[in-house]
């Protein structure tokens, strides 16, 4: 079982990939995949070893027909040749003929059970009696030993590799779009390899939503126990993006995971270079590796909390924070310098310490340290200001009347004390704090110990770093908040700094890290795939010029894809997508909906701005 609390690494299965091992007491694996023509060896070549150079362990390769197939041979060859010895992955959709034949030539072989025999995904609507649906899956157990007997013959390990946008109709049909189907799809598949004792085998579960993808991955896990499985697993957010925006996105979602110490190896998928992956990877690896044999927490899971279906933990609202309002995120303004930044922020609630700002802004929200607040209350009257309270003033939170209050705690508070402050001030916001090498498992534990009390505070997590990397701190704060947020304990996100970074790359971080849990939606999100051999324009070319148009529309989702395997299903909580048809050739879709058929590379773009505007004026 998983200990919400304490840091330790799910005990999975060892697979043998070539010369290297994955999972039991083996690191925790990172990997990329190649953007390359799978047909042209030396390019293939070439970069596979710059992402091995960038520290890859396993280099995965688009192999979707025949020809790649048989070039993966060569290709291996290449490399060996030039002293590596780093395991080749095959990447195959809709043909498990390629499959067979890619596995004689490399170590590891992926397949996707929703079109491994089932390519026809049309997305309609057709009920499956008890007998048809068995007769699908006694289909795919023909089809799918023949395989796994060419994998036992070569030692090919496999990767079950279950996407969210590319789901069977019969699935679909079955369980629908849910992270039920998504792990039955998964199940259907391992339930054959234990069946014919074949267990080189490594699963994923992935999804361009955070949530979706973390609760999967956790249902998994929890299906895999019942069922005696323990196999090694892949991590992944696919389709995160590129930039700041698809690190973010990826540490939300592994991040989630790692801290429960789910993971085998890992995978970053961004919309740029495939060497660019590895060291965000590498950096989430070790951040969680870091919190190993830490003193222990001494939490108790609250009965109320479902770790494989979280909803969001009920709140008594608080002005604007909890009960069904998106969570707030408060911004520290600590020197007169940033009182530029002050101005311009964006934040729900800025915290001025022990300062009384020159002026106070009409529909700012300001919090104050408690004494200052008490100081000035006089003249504070009628301005939207509170003031926060340390653990140690806690006996003054009935004496200073605000209708809003805020209280710092950490684990291991006096329970009797702040449970009795908290249930006698329905109007204080507990602001969670940590400074635990495990902070994800002690901000859980408080929390928890709330539920557990009957409390029904709202919970603002802050987190404190000393960081001087825009990407380090971006990383680390959303790795460490992804667990919290996905759990539904979060109404509210306060990130501080004390490294060189700047008020406003700190606070946008809050932003970005909120709209990556799917919790509050502030600027446009891009879902687009990192590419591939199988990407048919010119990706990062078309991104940049769709993001340059489409900016300033907040809170739309489009979808950029470079080929038809995850397109339409990957894209589902997508608003449009722009799906690689063809050599130049572009589809656009509405939703899951084709409207506009192999467009001209060079007018796509044009044409998915005025389908845009089009579904504007129509509004």
């Amino acid at each position: 079982m998983i200990d919400l609390f304490n840091y330790q690494r799910r005990k999975s299965s060892i697979v043998h990939i070539g010369a290297l091992d994955m999972g039991g007491e083996n690191p925790v694996r990172v990997q990329s995949m190649t953007t390359t023509n799978t047909n042209d060896t030396q390019a293939s070549i070439d970069q596979a070893e710059c992402i091995i150079r960038a520290g890859g362990e396993l280099v995965r390769l688009t192999t979707q027909g025949r020809r790649e197939a048989e070039n993966m041979k060569n290709i291996c060859e290449g490399l060996r040749q030039d002293g590596f010895n780093t395991p080749l992955v095959a990447d195959v959709h809709f043909n498990p003929n390629v499959a067979d034949i890619a596995a004689q030539y490399i170590e590891k072989v992926r397949i996707n059970p929703g079109n491994y025999v089932d390519p026809a995904r049309k997305f309609i609507k057709i009920d499956y009696t008890d007998e048809e649906y068995a007769a699908e899956l006694r289909k795919i157990e023909e089809r799918f030993v023949p395989f796994l007997n060419i994998c036992k013959a070569h030692h090919t390990a496999i990767r079950i590799g279950v996407n969210h946008g590319s789901l069977s109709d019969r699935i679909r049909n079955r369980y629908g779009d849910t992270p039920e189907g998504i792990v039955e799809s998964c199940m259907e598949f391992l339930r054959i390899c234990e069946k014919e004792n074949f267990h080189d085998v490594v699963i994923s579960i992935k999804s361009s939503n955070t949530v979706v993808m973390v609760r999967s991955v956790r249902l998994l896990v929890e299906q895999m126990e019942k069922e005696n499985m323990c196999y090694p697993l892949h991590l992944g957010v696919t389709e995160a993006g590129e930039g700041e925006d698809g690190r973010i996105k990826s540490a939300v979602g592994i991040g989630a995971l790692l801290a429960d110490g789910i993971g085998d190896t890992v995978r970053v998928s961004l919309s740029e270079e495939p060497e660019e992956e590895i060291p965000v990877a590498r950096h989430l690896v070790n951040h969680f590796n870091r919190r190993a044999h830490h003193v222990m927490i001494p939490g108790t899971a609250s009965g109320a909390f479902n770790w494989t279906c979280p909803t969001r933990r009920p709140t008594k609202v608080v002005g604007d924070i909890g009960g069904d309002h998106v969570p707030v995120v408060v911004s520290s303004v600590r020197k007169p310098s940033d009182e530029a930044f002050a101005t311009a922020s964006k934040a729900d609630y800025l915290y001025l310490g022990a300062e009384l700002p020159t002026r106070f802004d009409d529909g700012r929200q300001y919090i104050l340290d408690f004494n200052v607040y008490a100081e000035h209350r006089q003249e504070l009257a009628g301005k939207a200001v509170y003031p926060v309270f340390p653990v140690s003033a806690m006996p003054f939170v009935s004496m200073v009347k605000a209708e809003r209050k805020f209280l710092v705690l950490r684990f291991g508070a006096p329970a009797e004390e702040y449970i009795a402050c908290l249930k006698a001030h329905p109007e204080v916001v507990v602001v969670c704090m940590s400074n635990h090498p495990n902070r994800t498992g002690e901000q859980r534990a408080l929390v928890h110990e709330m539920m557990n009390a009957g409390l029904q505070n709202p919970v603002i997590f802050s987190e404190m770093y000393q960081i001087d990397e825009k990407s380090d701190f971006q990383l680390d704060a959303a790795a460490d908040l992804g667990a919290l947020l996905i759990d539904g304990l979060a109404d509210g996100v306060w990130l501080m700094n004390e490294g060189k970074l700047c008020p406003e790359t700190i606070e946008e971080t809050a932003f970005g890290i909120l709209q990556a849990a799917r919790l509050r939606t502030s600027k446009t999100e891009y879902i687009s795939c990192p590419g591939c051999g199988r990407t048919l324009y010119d990706l990062r070319e078309t991104i940049a010029k769709i993001k340059a148009a489409t900016s300033d529309m907040k809170g739309l989702k489009i979808g950029i894809m470079g080929c038809i395997v995850n397109g339409p299903g990957e894209m589902a909580d997508a608003d449009y997508g722009y799906v690689g048809a063809g050599p130049g050739k572009v589809s656009l879709y509405r939703k899951q909906v084709c409207v506009e058929h192999n467009i001209p590379e060079e007018e796509a773009v044009e044409h998915l701005l005025a389908l845009i505007q089009k579904d504007k004026e129509s509004l």
